[in-house]
């Protein structure tokens, strides 16, 4: 089985093309991986090599939720075209919704990770602006006319039913391979947090305010300019195994190649995510896979993921996000102990599980008939 797979270079869906085909391969499926968003960085570069992908076809269209997309978005749909009746894949995977209205050989699966809507909703707490009107209308055309919708969490899956009317579709969990894991490695007096920083989503400016009154160093990993996204005036930076309560407590080290992260979850004791929207959270899978404690937003998704495996913190209340850290570093039974149980609950979210789960989606695909429309 050939499979057309699109992934942005920007985000988590990266991550999650790459540890899907690895997944998928020894189910005797061939991934061709289509980008877009941006040019693959070095590092992305070198993941690619080390796994299972057959093929990359790179672009730099821009992605249906950044400022005015659409012109690259009609052309990136041209593109796929192309790129469907040159491989003739089995399976058209897309990562994205508006391109699932496209005349694809097979009607395609459609994946929502995340969606506009209910980012605002969750993060600004009122409605998209009319200015999106127009990603709204293209991302439920897209959703309609797949041959199946995909969410990683039942929550993210009602978000595409309450904002774009979606009928039906399937959960499917995502997973990361334990290979990352840095084992043995020694547990350190250190909170770590990992994602956008720009991206008010990850809430990251709770954890750089509750940095100075914390016993323990924090560090952030991430893309994009921690001064500017939180308005900090001079970013303070020390070495994180060690400093004194204050200011000097926050390290900032910026986006990191992934084996850089995984050396940092396997120092941390705890992963600080107070997010208010994460519709599953691929980096603190990674981070309970590390026996991390994991200190997350109080939101439906990761609940739904973590169950009693973390303890959660209400997004908007930078008091309760310090007060909880403050309480954990002062009790390093409890660390241990939720360390314990996070790793226990990551090792469910199995790369066969989520392989199993997208073949049975891949094999209930509605298929194209001699007039071109599809059957069952």
């Amino acid at each position: 089985m050939r499979v057309l797979m699109t992934a942005d270079t920007v985000g988590g869906v990266w991550t999650y093309s790459l540890e899907l085909a690895d997944a998928l391969a020894p189910h005797g499926v061939e991934v061709v991986l289509a980008t877009m968003g941006r040019p693959l960085s070095d590092d992305q570069r070198v993941a690619v090599e080390r796994s299972a992908v057959a093929e990359v076809r790179e672009s730099a269209f821009a992605l249906e939720w950044m400022d005015d997309p659409w012109a690259d978005v009609d052309a990136a749909g041209d593109w796929l075209l192309e790129l469907d009746r040159e491989l003739r894949p089995d399976v058209v995977h897309l990562n994205g919704y508006v391109h699932g209205t496209l005349p694809f050989s097979t009607a395609p699966v459609v994946v929502g990770h995340s969606c506009v809507p209910s980012w605002w909703a969750a993060v600004r707490r009122e409605p998209a602006p009319a200015s999106w009107a127009t990603y709204r209308e293209r991302v439920a055309a897209g959703l309609a006319a797949a041959g199946a919708v995909v969410a990683p969490t039942r929550a993210m899956l009602d978000e595409l039913v309450r904002h774009h009317g979606v009928d039906g579709g399937r959960v499917v969990p995502n997973a990361r391979d334990r290979r990352f894991v840095r084992v043995g490695a020694a547990k350190e007096p250190l909170i770590l947090s990992a994602g956008r920083v720009w991206d008010d989503a990850k809430n990251v400016r709770a954890l750089v305010a509750a940095a100075p009154d914390l016993e323990w160093p924090v560090a952030i990993a991430g893309e994009g300019d921690v001064a500017v996204a939180l308005s900090v005036v001079d970013p303070p930076s020390v070495s994180a195994s060690g400093g004194q309560k204050g200011n000097d407590n926050l390290r900032v080290l910026g986006r990191l190649a992934f084996d850089e992260l995984a050396t940092w979850l396997g120092r941390a004791s705890i992963f600080a995510l107070p997010a208010r929207y994460e519709p599953f959270g691929l980096a603190a899978l990674e981070a309970g896979l590390s026996g991390c404690a994991l200190v997350l937003g109080d939101i439906p998704s990761l609940r739904e993921v973590w169950g009693d495996a973390a303890v959660f913190v209400d997004p908007f209340d930078d008091e309760h996000l310090a007060t909880t850290l403050q309480a954990l570093v002062a009790d390093l039974v409890r660390v241990a102990e939720l360390g314990r149980r996070a790793a226990e609950r990551a090792r469910t979210y199995t790369p066969e599980r989520m392989a199993r789960g997208y073949l049975d989606v891949y094999e209930r695909l509605p298929v194209a008939n001699a007039s071109g429309g599809m059957r069952p």
